[in-house]
């Protein structure tokens, strides 16, 4: 009998790895040759993960997990994405865990673009963590919304961002090793209308500290 051969995955083969980071200066090194998301064409990703996770829901440092979801005003991409990345590498959304966020995702779209932070556990108390610390980071306004969606939702429904569960960013109290740095084309975009963020304008952000931890 012949053993029968897998089913071409025609997302995760879109995948391309640009680089391996180690350093902040390796990240500014790769960062600094890259187009930014708002020059990026429709409908495509860059994906910033711990090494050996694959930004996929099915991963199985992905499979128990969800994300958060930041929908952005067209022109917003850039800031947004630099930001949440910097505070990855340096280790700065406070009271999460050690490797429970597993990477960062910016998705260029048609009306929109979104910022997903993709993180190990669905679970109440770690998700509501995850998105104080988010919030701070981002410096979000209590107005901004955000919204959760699990990834075993995401399997069910076949889709990134339909039928997340909204939260307004309210303000409440409140370092992964390794990541990727990758690029997919989407195969067709998935626009959703709902909340979209932008109004606000703020500074370059700080660069992070420098760091022992592994990117890629």
């Amino acid at each position: 009998q012949q053993p029968t051969a897998a089913v071409p995955n025609p997302y995760e083969n879109s995948i391309k790895t640009i680089n391996t980071i180690k350093t902040v200066e390796e990240f500014w090194g790769t960062y600094n040759y890259l187009m930014r998301p708002n020059d990026l064409p429709t409908t495509t990703d860059y994906h910033f993960f711990r090494q050996g996770i694959k930004p996929t829901w099915e991963d199985a440092s992905n499979a128990k997990g969800g994300k958060w979801i930041l929908r952005l005003r067209k022109g917003l991409a850039s800031r947004y994405w630099e930001e949440a990345m910097l505070a990855l590498i340096g280790g700065q959304y406070s009271g999460v865990p050690e490797g429970e966020i597993c990477g960062v995702v910016i998705s260029i779209r048609y009306n929109e673009d979104i910022l997903g932070i993709w993180n190990k556990t669905n679970d109440l108390d770690m998700t509501t963590r995850i998105r104080d610390a988010v919030r701070k980071v981002l410096q979000l306004p209590p107005q901004a919304t955000m919204e959760y969606k699990p990834h075993q939702t995401a399997l069910a429904d076949k889709s990134s961002f339909r039928n997340a569960t909204s939260m307004h960013a309210w303000k409440s109290s409140g370092k992964p090793n390794n990541a990727m740095l990758e690029r997919a084309q989407s195969h067709g975009g998935e626009v959703r209308r709902g909340s979209t963020w932008g109004e606000r304008d703020h500074g370059k952000p700080k660069s992070s500290r420098d760091s022992d931890r592994a990117w890629r």
